[in-house]
């Protein structure tokens, strides 16, 4: 680990690779398929190490790999995605969406959640929803302001959006509550109406 923060990946590929061969049971496996998974220099390596940590999850089965599938999953859909294989990186950013629950709160989770999100976009698993509802000229109005108040609490709800009920509440609650504050230019103000209206 130690090879990899201080940025000398040939040193940590080779450490993670010993640790692979040297492996005694599916988890130690699995943490050394983690890292030499992040070494590669192919979607194709991506695919086959994470798909190795996968397999070795399964095995291992218990609370010990339970936060590895958002991140497997989600690797995995990017790998397929820059292969050009839309169906199965769907697929995989739909897992890593049913996994999310598993994450303790606090950062990676937020991360996560906005990473698969974007994956699920991408993909056509979640529709945007700035498309027809003038969200995204509203944000972009507001980035142009930086209105970093507004932005602040709208966007971690739109960024993460998954694209379900759940999240559409929530889109929607951040945007009232902006809307509540009563602090946007008027035509703005306006635009955020109809945002809310056309979501709601």
């Amino acid at each position: 680990m130690r090879a990899e923060t201080e940025g000398r990946a040939d040193d940590a590929r080779e450490l993670f690779e010993r640790a692979w061969d040297l492996a005694a049971d599916d988890y130690e496996a699995c943490v050394a398929a983690h890292y030499l998974a992040r070494h590669q220099t192919s979607p194709e390596g991506v695919l086959r190490w994470n798909q190795e940590c996968l397999d070795r999850a399964d095995r291992v089965g218990d609370e010990r790999v339970t936060g590895f599938y958002p991140s497997l999953h989600l690797n995995l859909g990017s790998a397929h995605r820059e292969l050009g294989r839309t169906d199965l990186a769907r697929e995989q950013f739909v897992r890593a969406a049913a996994r999310l629950d598993g994450l303790p709160p606090g950062e990676y989770a937020t991360g996560m959640r906005f990473a698969v999100a974007e994956g699920l976009r991408a993909t056509g698993g979640a529709l945007p929803r700035d498309t027809d509802s003038g969200l995204g000229e509203l944000l972009a109005r507001l980035c142009a302001r930086a209105d970093l108040k507004a932005l602040g609490m709208i966007l971690p709800a739109h960024l993460g959006d998954l694209g379900s009920r759940d999240d559409r509440a929530r889109l929607v609650t951040a945007l009232g509550l902006v809307h509540a504050g009563r602090w946007l230019p008027q035509d703005e103000q306006e635009a955020l109406g109809r945002v809310i209206g056309a979501l709601g």
